[in-house]
């Protein structure tokens, strides 16, 4: 496998972007090496810039649900181009998305159109607390909600301690207000309430975790965040920015079940353009200016490409679509557990949906603390190896994979062969 074309762009990219890159995953810091530049990419598969090929489990963090340069995608965006490519002004792409997902997502009765999930989820929590005057916010580890400071927090010691920022240049002072809950601990969460419930705004939270790997939720988890919410007047926000139209037509809400106040959408609504979304109940999204006093504007929010792309992906996801989503993911997930059980290597895979994670370690995980005990060496052996064999994994250990509708049984099978192979190789002796 050749690489010197993308040895030289990434040298390229470091004299003008931090690492090279412009997310930091992507500089490939958390496996080692150095990163391949993408040249192209059609249906499940990206070329590099030196005619290598990879099939692609990354799909830009989940956005790419149909497979990359899907046809009714471009030749909406292509036709939207026509017609100009940024209004700064109302446009009835903006509505026809919105219908649709509102149509989808029945508790989503208003929602206004960002450019991130950070922006997505800043917004909704800076409504939760205009909408019930409260100052604090509960998350959990090894949630992430984007780069706004109040959000990049992590636990103390202790469940209701003063959070410490997971981020230089965010003062102390910026998440004293975020409180930090181990994921899938229902009885923390209470105690949290207990403690300081009403001075709680919302629970935000992402209803299948993504950021740590992909960890479920655990039986009863999401309700018992809704009955507390409830009982003391706070809001719940489903970070859903991932598993939305993802996980199912519903997201992880109408999966599970459980209703939350807020919600914040983004990846698969733009169709592989930058978009975000925030919405929920009427009566809270009327505080929003500019009918309240909760301010938020942006002047590429609703951008006439990125409505017209979610808008043909959403219309194209129908639960035939999600059968085969669904049925193409399972059958990967079978063939990497037979893969590793013949290996004889310790290893838990989690799935839901269209999102998997293998974690190399021998107990179940369930939370962070569980999730941060695989064996990070061990995946970077693993997705060299996998590299080298032509597959594309997310470069960390502790993100999800992503099945989309190109991935073939051919795709799958012939990831099973690699990722086999690739246990060989990386055990150690």
């Amino acid at each position: 496998m050749h690489t010197k074309h993308s040895e030289h762009l990434y040298e390229r990219a470091q004299q003008f972007m931090p690492a090279g890159v412009n997310s930091p995953v992507r500089a490939f810091r958390a496996v080692g090496g150095t990163p391949f530049y993408v040249a192209s990419a059609k249906g499940a598969v990206l070329t590099d810039a030196d005619g290598n090929r990879y099939v692609d489990y990354v799909c830009s963090w989940g956005a790419i649900i149909l497979g990359h340069s899907h046809p009714t995608v471009v030749d909406a965006i292509r036709a939207a181009a026509a017609r100009g490519t940024s209004y700064g002004a109302p446009h009835e792409g903006e509505i026809l998305l919105a219908e649709e997902i509102c149509r989808a997502l029945p508790w989503v009765e208003m929602l206004r159109f960002v450019n991130s999930g950070t922006e997505a989820t800043m917004s909704a929590v800076r409504l939760a607390r205009a909408a019930t005057g409260r100052p604090k916010i509960v998350k959990f580890e090894g949630n992430y909600h984007g780069h706004a400071d109040h959000l990049l927090a992590k636990a103390g010691s202790g469940v209701a301690t003063f959070s410490l920022p997971d981020s230089a240049g965010v003062p102390a002072e910026m998440t004293q207000h975020t409180l930090v809950a181990p994921y899938n601990h229902a009885e923390a969460v209470e105690a949290l309430f207990r403690e300081a419930g009403d001075q709680i705004a919302a629970v935000i939270v992402e209803p299948v975790a993504g950021n740590m790997g992909v960890v479920p939720p655990a039986p009863g988890f999401l309700q018992s965040l809704r009955e507390v919410t409830r009982r003391h007047g706070a809001l719940l926000i489903f970070d859903e920015v991932m598993t939305g139209f993802r996980v199912s037509r519903q997201g992880a809400a109408g999966l599970y079940g459980v209703t939350p106040d807020l919600i914040c959408l983004g990846k698969v609504i733009g169709g592989g353009l930058p978009v975000g979304a925030y919405g929920g109940r009427r009566d809270l999204m009327q505080l929003v200016a500019p009918l309240g006093s909760v301010y938020q504007a942006g002047t590429l929010s609703g951008n006439p490409l990125a409505m017209a792309a979610g808008l043909a992906v959403l219309r194209l996801l129908d639960d035939a679509r999600y059968t085969q989503l669904e049925e193409r993911c399972a059958q990967l997930h079978s063939l990497l557990q037979e893969a590793v059980y013949r290996a004889g290597v310790p290893a838990h895979i989690n799935r839901v949906g269209s999102m998997l994670s293998v974690f190399f370690t021998e107990c179940p995980v369930t939370d962070s603390e569980t999730a941060f005990r695989t064996d990070r060496q061990m995946f970077s052996r693993v997705f060299h190896a996998m590299l080298r064999r032509g597959v594309f994994l997310p470069p960390s250990a502790l993100e999800a994979w992503f099945v989309s509708m190109a991935h073939t049984e051919t795709h799958i099978e012939r990831t099973a062969r690699a990722f086999a192979a690739a246990l060989r190789e990386a055990v150690p002796g």
